[in-house]
């Protein structure tokens, strides 16, 4: 069975555009927690503090009752909240103060010994780390070489081609999805993702996870968080 991960900053994103207390980040996952297929909560800390605060993740590393899979630039900064507050596992991402959304994948060839330094880092007290990645080998062979439990392809590229371009980049996801596992590290996928696009993805046999976020929490405005999250994992197991 393929799990979901279902991120919930733009619920965030919502109670702060009154500067408000609701809607509510633990009623939410208290929601997703009746869900089928769930397995962990993902939350991403920008420097910009755009959507998730630092009481929302000191609050739900501690007390969620679901995994916490927490999103962070590879700054001094970040890997010392992760340090302090321990959530299940760690997902290192680029981060561009102006993007409206993460771009691309991480560059971890450019910054491998600043990288590798943060994974032992978090590793020496016990937390999982994954790196957020565009398909392509070299990034991921280095990956497996400074440590990395998992790669998170990002599938920005798929969700926004059509066509022919699209089925191009479905090739090299799936590549990369065997190369991830013949490298013995767990293959997880995401951005931009639908009910649509996710079909194609969902065949493939190495990716164990898929990070949705943005799409979900639209849909739930029309269907209820619940039945959104669940139909999502209806179609991805079907």
């Amino acid at each position: 069975m393929k799990l979901l991960g279902v991120n919930i900053d733009h619920i965030a994103t919502l109670r702060n555009v009154r500067d408000a207390k609701t809607p509510d980040l633990m009623r939410a996952i208290d929601i997703i927690d009746k869900c089928m297929g769930i397995e962990c909560i993902t939350i991403h800390l920008r420097e910009d503090r755009r959507h998730i605060k630092d009481i929302d993740a000191k609050l739900l590393c501690n007390e969620s009752p679901l995994k916490i899979n927490l999103e962070i630039a590879c700054t001094e900064e970040m890997v010392n909240f992760a340090v302090q507050n321990k959530p299940y596992s760690v997902c290192f991402v680029p981060e561009k103060r102006e993007e409206m959304t993460t771009e691309s994948g991480l560059d971890v060839i450019s910054h491998k010994n600043k990288i590798a330094s943060a994974i032992i880092k978090l590793k020496e007290v016990g937390l999982k780390v994954s790196l957020f990645l565009d398909p392509v080998s070299e990034q991921i062979e280095t990956a497996k070489e400074i440590g990395a439990d998992a790669v998170e392809i990002h599938t920005g590229k798929y969700s926004n081609d059509v066509g022919i371009a699209q089925q191009n980049e479905l090739i090299r996801i799936q590549d990369a999805a065997k190369l991830i596992v013949e490298l013995g590290m767990e293959c997880h996928a995401g951005h931009g993702l639908n009910y649509k696009n996710i079909v194609k993805l969902a065949k493939i046999e190495e990716i164990s996870l898929f990070n949705i976020g943005h799409f979900l929490i639209g849909e739930s405005i029309y269907l209820g968080l619940e039945k959104a999250v669940n139909k999502m994992h209806e179609i991805i197991n079907a």
